[in-house]
């Protein structure tokens, strides 16, 4: 199984990236979508989260406040601890179960796969599958400006989720591949377009 982990700070563009993946025919493995899906109203894991973190966390509808969480995690780091030990695994056990899944379909030409991780330096559970480490960069000052725009996030916001995650200069130690996302979407898609190329050539020598 040859799988591209595509990982990036916040606001770098990596839901654009993934976007642009699929568009090619990659299939996508996104820890975030998981997350979502195994923290939906009325699950084994949202029910977890509320029996070890209180009602407080809930939206008046019964959802998670992923703002609300956030702000308690970011303040304390043994609850941030308790919050990853309980989705942490759950999203492991799910995504490996997808990267599978789409492997064994004898209708569809897997070539790679991305598995889409923003955490992917605090989490070494998936180092055992990685076969590249493809990294999303972007200047700060836009990354900060990105996510203020999408995320209706404060700037203290968003330089509090920055500097909670690995420095930009950690994670392009650890990157085989980098594109930069300082420009508009077409540009991105260029980018995205030669290195597919790339890794479909790397995974035909590799077999």
């Amino acid at each position: 199984m040859f799988v591209v982990a595509l990982t990036g700070g916040i606001g770098c563009g990596k839901s654009a990236a993934t976007e642009i993946f699929a568009e090619l025919g990659v299939n996508i493995v996104d820890v975030d979508v998981i997350s979502h899906k195994l923290t939906a109203i009325g699950s084994p894991v949202l029910n977890e989260i509320s029996a070890a973190f209180g009602k407080e966390v809930l939206d008046e509808a019964g959802a998670l406040n992923r703002r609300k969480m956030r702000q308690l995690i970011f303040k304390d780091a043994l609850k941030r601890l308790k919050l990853e030990a309980i989705l942490h695994p759950a999203i492991h056990t799910q995504a490996l179960q997808e990267l599978n899944f789409y492997m064994t379909l004898t209708h569809q030409q897997v070539i790679y796969q991305i598995l889409a991780i923003p955490l992917l330096t605090e989490n070494s559970r998936y180092q055992d599958i990685i076969s590249r480490v493809l990294v999303i960069d972007c200047d700060e000052d836009l990354q900060i400006k990105r996510t203020m725009q999408r995320s209706k996030l404060s700037d203290s916001e968003v330089r509090n989720i920055i500097s909670n995650q690995i420095s930009r200069e950690n994670r392009l130690k650890l990157a085989d591949d980098v594109i930069e996302n300082n420009e508009n979407l077409d540009k991105l898609r260029k980018k995205i377009e030669l290195i597919h190329k790339k890794y479909i050539n790397t995974c035909i020598v590799t077999k």
